[in-house]
């Protein structure tokens, strides 16, 4: 079965969070709440999320602080990250966050439908990816079967070109090990 798509949700109050969860209620996601920047980035080493949704103002690390670790980091520079704040429409907070690689910028009050429809989006991307890379390692896996039994043919046609008392014995014995997966 295939892995559910999680979402980190990263907010200093419980009530925002709560919210938060609310309005994913029924996508095909994960939520996963922390109450802070450095609890983020611990979340990140253990999972794997389709998206972020991080409160900008947080006490300690701020958003923009702990997008900033979260885009260093190989594992999860891709990730998506949506800015949500209640910090008034100021132009500066917006490109503030785009410069440390949010995908969006969202300030509150904001549409929930919007948000979900957002969240969604990166879902459905994140389930995608996780399909592509399944179906790349079973083809690597296919190409590798394919790459021995190709050598075992091989070989049993080296035996029996050069012949012998039981070169046909050895080459049937060859092809069936290989049928076998032995």
């Amino acid at each position: 079965m295939a892995e559910r798509a999680k979402a980190l949700l990263v907010d200093d109050r419980k009530d925002n969070l709560l919210a938060l969860e609310a309005i994913l209620q029924g996508l095909p996601v994960t939520p996963v709440a922390v109450e802070s920047g450095e609890a983020a980035l611990k979340q990140l080493l253990t999972d794997d999320f389709a998206v972020i949704l991080l409160d900008a103002q947080m006490p300690n690390m701020d958003g923009f602080e702990t997008a900033s670790h979260i885009k260093r980091r190989e594992r999860t520079r891709h990730v998506p990250i949506l800015f949500l704040t209640a910090a008034d429409r100021d132009a500066q907070l917006a490109l503030r966050g785009y410069a440390v690689g949010a995908v969006d910028y969202l300030t509150k009050p904001f549409d929930p439908w919007v948000l979900r429809a957002k969240v969604s989006i990166f879902v459905e991307l994140w389930t995608k990816t996780q399909q592509l890379k399944a179906q790349a390692d079973a083809t690597r896996e296919r190409d590798s079967q394919w790459q021995r039994l190709t050598e075992t043919v091989d070989e049993a046609a080296r035996v029996l070109r050069a012949g012998g008392h039981d070169a046909a014995a050895e080459a049937l014995a060859l092809l069936e090990k290989a049928r076998w997966g032995s």
